[in-house]
């Protein structure tokens, strides 16, 4: 095949067809039209194999079938399907991807775990990074005791996209907050990040490490020692989010009061 480049093939294959595949398709694109006998020599496969493959780029929709027995041709679509084939790819995977966002739950409810609470650590930047990118699986409103400064020297330019995220996914927060410069700016974007702020005297409450209560875990993001822990447990969680909402109750009377 004269017109074809490795890299060309290399290209198709990165779209999902197979060595045999990319031959075969090849071979018809610059046959226009041939028989499987004709199609097969110009690939180098055997005949029965040809027959198999076409099959296949016709359901997907990149040659289709002309004429009947002993005269059937297979003719080539325009390269323009192969958009379409993919598209129609890209539409199945989202389908699915769909589908099990709603079945890991069921998988989870008769998953058999142990008793114990889970507790991972996570190290360093990329440590924090990951616990923070857990949160964004809530499933529910984050409850939050955090102070804005120690954040946001810890992970430089990491936030704002991130809040961005959160919000995209429409995960909201109520944070207690020391109120502090850094955090009153940041309050300002509380209803476009989808957040509730409730501010405490930063004299007497500086909030280091971060708490975040969601679902059934309770993660703490440490600034002092560079480490994030992720506690998985729904009793432990329960209490934990029994305890917030008596801190924000007080909280709020504070933030109503200064």
């Amino acid at each position: 095949m004269k017109n074809v480049t490795p890299e060309m093939g290399q290209i198709l294959k990165n779209f999902g067809l197979s060595d045999k595949e990319v031959a075969v398709y090849f071979a018809i694109l610059e046959l226009g039209r041939g028989t499987v006998t004709q199609i097969a020599r110009a690939a180098n496969i055997n005949r029965t194999s040809g027959y198999d493959i076409l099959a296949t780029l016709a359901a997907d929709g990149l040659v289709r079938v002309s004429g009947k027995e002993p005269k059937q041709e297979y003719v080539a679509e325009s390269p323009d399907m192969l958009l379409a084939m993919l598209e129609k790819k890209l539409e199945e995977a989202q389908a699915r991807v769909a589908a099990a966002k709603n079945f890991v739950p069921t998988l989870k409810s008769i998953q058999k775990v142990e008793d114990r609470p889970q507790i991972k650590f996570y190290e360093g930047s990329a440590g924090l990074k990951q616990v923070y990118e857990d949160t964004l699986s809530s499933s529910e409103e984050i409850r939050a005791y955090a102070t804005v400064d120690d954040m946001h020297k810890g992970l430089p330019n990491y936030f704002p996209q991130y809040y961005k995220r959160r919000a995209d996914k429409n995960i909201s927060i109520r944070a207690i907050v020391p109120k502090t410069e850094a955090g009153l700016e940041r309050a300002s974007h509380d209803k476009e990040e989808k957040r509730e702020t409730a501010f405490v005297p930063a004299d007497k409450y500086n909030f280091s490490p971060e708490i975040n209560i969601y679902d059934n875990k309770i993660m703490i993001a440490s600034w002092r020692e560079k480490l994030g822990i992720i506690i998985e447990s729904a009793e432990i969680a329960d209490a934990m989010k029994k305890i917030y909402e008596l801190a924000w109750a007080e909280a709020k009377r504070l933030d109503k009061a200064s």
